[in-house]
């Protein structure tokens, strides 16, 4: 480990805050010591590919990408577990996994000692705490990590407003629709009730492809599974469609999410 080059990669969701982290890493660091990295999906939204290939442009570092190859949905047949708010075999497959793999091959091909950085916040810590100790024992020796929003900058940085206001760069869609992350193009299997009300009022036809995905899968594996729980138990995406047709949705837009999104998200 001592006689690796440091590399300094920026973990970029395609979000705001792990954009603003990339071009501050950028700058500390100069170009020919950074990664961009993203791994794909291939749920995005075609919008937040747009952000970051601005981002990029504007960096002046290209996106280094990595790409399972499949869907979440795939991921959830392969496994023969649908994810949910609890556990998302998605994440761990296309994005950890990914991550995992592309980390020790810097060491072992090019003998560079990966530095990771992540653009989460202040008011999130605790997943700071998870990533930091996860790094530390998952690959095959700790690697470090990063986070400048908590560690570094003294004041609360608005990363929204510089990309736009001084980069000149429009921000993803997702943001300005409501949404609180733009993990997935909406269909994010962590969201929770607000999320999926969000998606249904904004893009009904992708939720109609979400509560395709769980019927089909219920009916191919005979198992009573749902994205949402109720009560302890399942709760379909059928069902919760019945019922905001029948109360209004604007009710269920009001229910804040307890959960967050997962390791998909660095933004």
């Amino acid at each position: 480990m001592l006689d690796r080059k440091p590399v300094h990669v920026a973990m970029f969701s395609g979000g705001a805050a792990s954009a603003y982290v990339a071009y501050q890493m950028v700058q500390a660091h100069g170009k020919e010591n950074c990664i961009l990295f993203f791994t794909n999906t291939l749920w995005e939204d075609d919008d937040n590919y747009r952000f970051m290939d601005e981002v990029s442009d504007y960096i002046g570092l290209e996106i280094t990408e990595r790409i399972d190859g499949r869907t979440p949905e795939e991921v959830f047949y392969d496994y023969r577990f649908l994810g949910n708010s609890r556990l998302a075999k998605c994440s761990e497959e296309l994005k950890v996994y990914q991550t995992i793999v592309f980390l020790e091959e810097l060491r072992d091909q090019h003998n560079l000692e990966p530095i990771l950085y992540f653009g989460i916040g202040p008011h999130e810590s605790h997943r700071a705490d998870n990533l930091k100790e996860f790094y530390s024992h998952r690959p095959l020796e700790p690697i470090e990590t990063r986070f400048p929003m908590i560690e570094t900058f003294r004041e609360d940085i608005d990363a929204k407003g510089i990309i736009e206001g001084e980069w000149g760069i429009k921000l993803p869609r997702m943001y300005e629709m409501g949404f609180s992350h733009a993990n997935c193009g909406g269909r994010c299997v962590r969201g929770g009730y607000q999320h999926y009300a969000q998606l249904y009022k904004i893009w009904p036809d992708r939720y109609a492809l979400q509560e395709e995905m769980e019927e089909n899968f219920r009916k191919n594996f005979e198992k009573n599974v749902s994205i949402l729980k109720k009560d302890g138990g399942p709760f379909t995406l059928r069902e919760y469609r019945e019922q905001m047709d029948r109360e209004g949705i604007e009710k269920f837009l009001k229910t804040k999410d307890e959960t967050v999104p997962c390791v998909c998200s660095f933004s």
